[in-house]
Order: C-alpha cells, then structure tokens, then sequence
C-alpha cells in the first residue's frame, strides 16, 4: 500500500490540500480539494477568517478519509507577515487584521524612531507597531504570537511553534543568528515572552489532537513545511545548483535567488531586495512584486464572469495596447477599485487608458513581465558584486591586514592592503571599488 503525503497550501485567493505519494520511482501529485480565501472587512479592518480556514483543512483532511488515502503526515503553507495573539487561555486577541489593512500607515516613522530600516509597511514588525499604538492592551495580555501557518499546525496538535522561514518574513529574525533579534524586539518594546522557539522545516511537530482526530476518523503526524508559501515553492525549482533565479508568482510574484548567507548590505535596500528564510538555514534573496494581485482584484470587480484562461485571450487580443503601469507602486496595493486605479495610473502618466477587461489585462501582464526583466538584471547585478567580494574574501581571509587608511577627510574613500600585496579601495560616496591583487 502506498504512503501518502499531504500539503495544504493556502493563497491568499484560495487554498487547496494536495496529497502525493511515490509510484514506479516518480512523485505522483494529486488535489484533492480547494477552497476560497480573501480579506472581509470588520470593524472597519481587512480581516482573514482564520475560523472558516481552519474548518476548510478539516474538511481536506475528511475528504482524505472519503477517498480512502490516509496521510502519515501533513503541513500547512501560506503566505508570510500575518500573524495572531493568544491570550494566556489561548484565545486571539482583537481581529485578525491581514497585512493589505491601512491600520500600519505611519507605523514605518515610529519603528525608525528605534531603528533604520528599508520601507516595508505591511511587515510584521510594523504590524505590531499599529498593535502596540492602537491596542497595547493586546501586547499586555499576549501571551503567544503565531504566524498563520504556526497557528493552524496549533489548532491541529495544540503544539505552539514558530517555523523559521515564515518567521523570517517579519523582520524580527535575525539573519546572523537564524534566531528571533531580542535585541531589536526589546528596542520596539515588543514582549519577548511572545516569541516561540524557531524551528526548521522537516521538525515534526505532533499528532492531532483527541478533538480533530475524532472529527477526521484517523491520525498522522504534523511535519512543519517550509511554512511560507516561497519558501516550499523554491524547493520545488527543478535546478541542481545554485545558479537559478526562480519566480514565484500568486497574489504576490517574489523573484530572488537562493544562498548560503544572507546580503544585509545598503546596496540591497536601496533596490528593496530582502533576506528571507529558506530550507536547511538558507536565505532567498528576492524583491516582493505586487504579482497577480492586480488582475485578481479586476477578474472580482467584472464579478468573476471570466477565468483566468479566458481573460489571457482577451489580453493577447488587445496585447499591441502601449500603456504600462510601475506594478510596485502603492497605489496597487489595496485600492478600492483595482480596474479604476490601473485607468487613473494611465491618465496621470499621460498615456493612453484602457477600457475593456481585455486592454486592462495586458496592461496589468505586460507591466508584470516588464517589472520581471528589470528585476532580473538587478538580480545579475547583485550577484556578480557578491562573486567578487567571495573572492576578495576567499584570498585574504588568512592574511595581514597590513595597512588601512581614509584617502579623503570625510573618509568616504579608503584604502585596505594586505600582506601579500593585494589592496581594496572603496569609494563609499559613489560606491565603486578597486581591487588590485597581490601574489
């Protein structure tokens, strides 16, 4: 008989329980059901319904036991920033506000009272800003903090974890140490009792509890996944080395590479590229790009008449339409009308604006794409400045440095050499280098 596996990957549009098994040396994947997802407002908030969530893995894992291919395990994936508060009776604290809510506007000025960093205000550590401002009651009574993932394996095993790559989405992980930053939690006047123990994709993490195993008719194991959604896709990447750039692409695109060490460097957020959390303690290296968000939102404001396929046609029939949008603009991010931003976009730019679902379609995919190529070239970029520092640093690492000096008074040109005469000049102020090597 064969062993089956079950993922349970959820979208920010939908989720779908996949179970695979092996069959003749090949991975046989199948899914067996799908759900939807998407924000609702409450109480004037962009809201998840965690609790409709949760009853749709249940109700995957009782169509496992309908079709009669019982897992030995199971995960759960999904997308990254959004978490939960527990209560010290383990019940959430306020709404679960999703990350497309306003509620973290002008969060980014009161963490850079504390700290520098990059703009990415739908983050964690901005998100939490918004909570400690609008509702510190909630940081006073946490007792848990839970990404998504974490929160649903919770409900499932009643085991309280906190899976690295997801973690990492946050900015609160430290990507020296793989390890939650308490110094910069503690600099945000963040609770550090809410933080759990990170661990790894491939930890099991328990058994279902009476309750779900009751409900489902059988039991397995709860094996944490890469939980974010990138994370799990990255593996799937049929490469055997490390020379690949890699897009995954659902409400949000993330295109990146993957690495061994993380580049923390001021080149890298002045482009907005981030470190995030991979399988065995790696880092993608990658720039978030709004993606396929845009033409979600579009297909649900002509009231989902089309899919997907059939509005691909209508692009391709109007693909010689010119106008193209900045798909990273905030303005995409959570308008009230995506059809009307995408034409407001295109009248403010002085370009010709689109009308019918076809012209707006290939706006939204050809700016994708276009954002893709520039993307890449960043990418190349980056990675031939990473090439030359491993090697700068491959050849001096057991050597003297003999030599260091400011060539100019405001010290931002200097010089290092080293004992067999390899030197390094950095102009910081334009950043070029020189490099001349020794022996």
């Amino acid at each position: 008989m064969a062993a089956y596996y079950l993922a349970v990957d959820i979208g920010a549009s939908s989720g779908r329980h996949i179970i695979g098994h092996m069959e003749n040396g090949k991975m046989v994947l199948e899914e067996i059901y799908r759900f939807e997802n998407g924000m609702v407002k409450k109480d004037g908030e962009l809201c998840w319904e965690f609790d409709r969530l949760f009853k749709e893995v249940v109700n995957g894992l009782k169509k496992c036991k309908e079709i009669g291919k019982i897992p030995v395990s199971m995960g759960v994936d999904t997308w990254g920033v959004d978490f939960v508060l527990l209560d010290k009776d383990d019940k959430v604290l306020g709404n679960t506000v999703g990350y497309r809510d306003h509620r973290t506007e002008g969060m980014d000025k009161e963490v850079y009272k504390a700290i520098s960093l990059k703009d990415l205000p739908h983050n964690t550590i901005y998100q939490l800003m918004a909570v400690k401002k609008k509702h510190p009651e909630y940081l006073e009574q946490a007792e848990t903090l839970l990404h998504v993932p974490d929160y649903f394996h919770f409900l499932l095993t009643g085991q309280k974890t906190c899976e690295y790559t997801e973690a990492t989405t946050g900015q609160l992980v430290s990507p020296i140490t793989k390890d939650w930053d308490y110094e910069l939690i503690d600099m945000l006047g963040y609770p550090r009792k809410m933080f759990q123990k990170l661990i790894m994709p491939g930890t099991g993490i328990g058994h279902l509890s009476d309750k779900i195993r009751e409900e489902v008719g059988f039991d397995l194991e709860v094996v944490a996944p890469a939980t974010h959604d990138t994370g799990s896709a990255v593996l799937a990447v049929p490469a055997n080395d490390d020379d690949f750039i890699y897009i995954s692409s659902g409400t949000w695109s993330l295109m990146g590479i993957e690495r061994k060490e993380a580049d923390c460097s001021e080149k890298s957020c002045e482009m907005n590229f981030t470190n995030e959390g991979g399988y065995a303690g790696r880092f993608r290296y990658l720039k978030n790009i709004m993606g396929l968000w845009m033409i979600q939102s579009v297909r649900h404001e002509f009231d989902d008449a089309y899919s997907f396929a059939q509005i691909c046609e209508m692009a391709e029939e109007a693909k010689d339409f010119p106008s193209r949008v900045n798909a990273n603009d905030e303005c995409f991010l959570s308008p009230e009308n995506m059809t009307k931003e995408v034409q407001d976009y295109c009248r403010r730019t002085g370009q010709k604006v689109p009308e019918t679902l076809g012209e707006i379609a290939t706006v939204i995919y050809t700016s994708l794409a276009e954002c893709y190529a520039k993307t890449a070239k960043e990418l190349e970029e980056m990675t031939e400045r990473c090439r030359v520092v491993t090697e700068l640093h491959e050849k001096t690492a057991l050597l003297e440095l003999v030599r260091h000096e400011c060539m100019t008074a405001d010290g931002s040109v200097q010089k290092s050499e080293f004992s067999d005469g390899t030197y390094v000049i950095c102009d910081f102020a334009e950043q070029i280098y020189e490099i001349g090597y020794g022996s």
